[in-house]
């Protein structure tokens, strides 16, 4: 089975999966970090980076020498090939997309900007996802590789991207279905996805121009659960069932998910049994529990009871989702 096409950005079509269905790093995918704006020379580039950059898109795993780099006369743009070298050495030392992304958070120290990680969920979602033919789930893993504007707004939880609302903001491009609150107080409008509209998702997939609406019993909250699931699954090869939920109402609490750094604070918080202050409780915008059903892969302490996981924007509404969260904070029995 093939699903339609979309996030064409993400460079699926660079790589190929290996036996375990994890990405290789193939030349291609090397090649198109070497073609990012930071990277590809310039009018004003020297021969020795011009030079550098033909002998990588000849040989994109070719060894750089010191020397090589010292010899380009822009020292940004020395400093921008050791950041795309040293992670060109971190993925073809783990093989697989996955496996560096991985070994990236096990190794203690992430030497990488944080758009290559944002990139490397891009693509390994765009793997998992490639089957998949509902919008709304594509829509909510978005989430996990891109910052949201939240708007709370009677009651709904409204997400949109927070690049493409700074963007619309300062072009003063318009819209059509709703007002996406910045939070400085301007507005901006946006596209609600939703029944009508959702088949112009997969020609809109690269702008990622939609709001979708968050708020419990709406099909995006369920979606993204779904997206959870499956990016442990692909991970991990472990089967958890979500579910949203409106409220934790567990007096056996064991054990608990921060989503992003806002949301960890706040349930270690009420882990403790704290009382949060209205606009701190106010900052969630999403719960949900998790079961393992196979529960000899579960720590003793966890078993028995769910995994309750939370979302939660900034003071200034923002959400930036941490999904490495999802692979290192289970409590599964390691198999080292």
């Amino acid at each position: 089975m093939t699903g339609r096409d979309f996030w064409r950005s993400a460079g699926l079509h660079l790589t190929e999966p290996d036996a375990q269905g994890w990405l290789r790093v193939t030349p291609d995918y090397l090649r198109a970090y070497y073609l990012r704006p930071e990277i590809h020379p310039i009018e004003e580039s020297c021969d020795a980076e011009r030079r550098l950059f033909e002998a990588l898109m000849e040989d994109p795993f070719r060894n750089v020498s010191e020397a090589e780099l010292e010899a380009m006369a822009d020292p940004d743009a020395r400093e921008n090939y050791r950041a795309v070298l040293r992670f060109r050495e971190h993925l073809t030392e783990s093989g697989t997309v996955e496996g560096a992304y991985l070994s990236l958070f096990t190794s203690g120290q992430v030497n990488v900007p944080p758009l290559f990680l944002d990139q490397m969920a891009h693509l390994t979602l765009r793997h998992i996802l490639r089957d998949c033919d509902d919008p709304f789930r594509l829509r909510a893993a978005e989430i996990f590789f891109r910052d949201q504007n939240v708007n709370v707004d009677e009651g709904r939880v409204m997400l949109a991207d927070q690049e493409i609302v700074e963007m619309r903001a300062q072009s003063g491009a318009p819209g059509q279905l709703v007002l996406a609150e910045l939070s400085r107080g301007g507005q901006v409008e946006m596209d609600v996805l939703g029944e009508q509209n959702q088949d112009q998702y997969w020609e809109r997939s690269e702008q990622f121009d939609f709001v979708v609406d968050f708020r419990f019993g709406q099909p995006a909250i369920d979606a993204f659960a779904r997206v959870v699931e499956a990016w442990i699954r692909h991970f991990l090869k472990v089967e958890v069932r979500v579910q949203p939920r409106t409220a934790i109402q567990n007096e056996d609490w064991r054990w608990h998910i921060g989503l992003d750094t806002q949301a960890t604070a706040l349930l270690n918080a009420l882990y403790r049994g704290e009382t949060l202050e209205p606009d701190a409780e106010a900052r969630i915008i999403a719960l949900f529990d998790m079961r393992i059903p196979d529960e000899t892969v579960v720590l003793e302490q966890a078993r028995g009871q769910p995994i309750h996981l939370a979302m939660a924007m900034t003071p200034d509404k923002r959400l930036k989702m941490k999904p490495q969260n999802l692979l290192f904070n289970l409590p599964l029995i390691s198999k080292n």
